[in-house]
């Protein structure tokens, strides 16, 4: 979908009263199809578009001082109010500390939450009691918050209190069930080894929950993401070999429900309609259902299956872009519509900075390739035609139509990836010493290919055939 560009990182999205929000660490935006430098609008590390269109919105607090970047966004439960985080330290012209809050009616600046944070606010989470944020910070208004803290909804401080010796990059609320779950770089929280993720009783800040052994050494959540039932979590390894893939867990027991080890670190994950959506760079998922080998490239989208971690046939893909070369660092349902942001800078092979989305339907998208025919002899008046089957980004059954002198005289079907490209055969019956056009188109069901270059094949009854392009 046509979608407007930023000429920096994004960080965060968050959709909200139709309404898509867009942090990261970017000065301004530029339309669908814009080039860099070209119709540029001036954004400061924070833009807002219209969720169904995908129009540039005139709310445009700018972000900025200290790091000069946004790296979470979370609307309220009724959608009132936007909490804003990152390394900032001016909103507009107000000064701040890392962390503020908006009223979604009108983009204005609210004066009641203006937390004195000691470092970066990496992630939010908002209940209808309480505002979580996580982060690097050892210190919230003078007191000692150590990398998590809970404010009311109104900017006061809460006595909620958690010791975590490293960076907070996701927090994930799930009342229901008395938990807090935090995932990130620690090792140690609350006095006990807790490596890079457990759960807190949502008022105290105790440990409620531990998931031993889920996040080896040398790894660490970059983000969660939920269900009404499960928790998702995405890793990233340091290192080659180490878990860079995503968990399945029970949010009622804690109880591992699936992990995959797809190599390739895990930056983002979104939850819709049973399916797990993942930002990486996943490049060998060979012990992962529907997974592929080592193919010498990287696939920085992924969709699962949340019942059996089954990769299903949806391959849009992003570059790895600026920055660390990541590709996607976010991703966020709006409605029916995935968002995604991050560093790259080109999607599917065509130029889009940093922000894209991807429709439910219908697929307009034809295969990726036209296949190239050859010819050989296989009998007297027997024509036989190969090809390497071609790829599509969403289906995995392609039909392949075959033309001989412009008349449809074939269509097999075969299954396919990028990584599995079979090489398919038809032969067809002629004349003996006839002369004949082929050419080959393929179709998802939906959309076709042109017609590749003809090939002239010539016949013969005890000689090779004649071949010509």
């Amino acid at each position: 979908m046509a979608t407007w560009q930023t000429d920096g990182i994004v960080w965060s999205i968050e959709y909200s009263g139709g309404v898509v929000y867009v942090g990261g660490t970017f000065g301004k935006v530029r339309p669908p199809g814009a080039k860099p430098g070209e119709r540029e609008v001036a954004r400061k590390n924070f833009a807002a578009f219209d969720a169904a269109t995908g129009r540039l919105l005139p709310c445009a607090l700018r972000l900025s001082g200290g790091g000069g970047t946004v790296r979470a966004l979370k609307a309220s439960p009724g959608g009132k109010v936007l909490y804003v985080g990152g390394s900032f330290t001016k909103a507009g012209g107000a000064d701040v500390a890392d962390a503020v809050a908006l009223n979604t009616a009108g983009c204005s600046l609210r004066k009641d939450f203006r937390p004195t944070m000691s470092s970066y606010v990496r992630a939010i989470e908002v209940t209808n009691d309480a505002v979580y944020l996580g982060g690097d910070f050892t210190l919230v208004n003078g007191q000692d918050r150590e990398r998590i803290a809970a404010f009311t909804p109104s900017g006061k401080l809460l006595p909620f209190q958690a010791e975590i010796d490293a960076p907070v990059r996701a927090v994930l609320a799930a009342p229901k069930f008395g938990k807090l779950l935090v995932g990130g770089d620690f090792n140690m929280l609350n006095g006990q080894l807790e490596k890079s993720l457990a759960a807190l009783h949502p008022v105290t800040g105790r440990t409620v929950a531990s998931y031993e052994d889920w996040v080896p050494p040398r790894s660490s959540v970059k983000a969660l993401a939920r269900d009404g039932i499960n928790f998702y979590v995405a890793a990233e390894g340091s290192g080659t070999g180490i878990f860079d893939g995503r968990i399945a867990g029970r949010l009622s027991d804690g109880k591992m429900v699936w992990k995959d080890t797809c190599m390739g670190a895990t930056q983002a994950v979104a939850v819709h309609k049973g399916v797990l959506y993942s930002g990486s760079h996943a490049h060998d998922c060979r012990d992962t259902p529907g997974g592929f080998v080592e193919f010498n490239n990287r696939q920085h989208f992924l969709a699962q299956s949340v019942r059996d971690r089954h990769i299903l046939h949806w391959f849009p893909d992003t570059d790895g872009g600026t920055g660390e070369g990541n590709g996607p660092r976010v991703l966020e349902m709006a409605g029916e519509v995935l968002w995604a942001g991050g560093e790259f800078t080109m999607v599917n092979g065509r130029p889009q900075q940093s922000l894209t989305r991807f429709s439910p339907g219908p697929d307009r998208g034809a295969p990726e390739e036209v296949p190239q025919l050859k010819a050989s002899a296989s009998g007297t008046g027997r024509v036989t035609l190969t090809w390497r089957a071609t790829w599509d980004r969403d289906d995995a059954e392609l039909t392949y139509l075959i033309y001989r002198d412009g008349r449809l005289v074939a269509s097999p079907t075969r299954r396919s990836a990028e990584w599995a490209r079979p090489t398919m055969k038809y032969t067809d019956s002629v004349a003996p010493g006839s002369r004949h056009r082929y050419r080959i188109a393929v179709t998802d069901g939906e959309n076709a290919s042109l017609k590749s270059k003809a090939l002239v094949v010539t016949a013969v009854g005890d000689e090779r055939p004649k071949e010509k392009r």
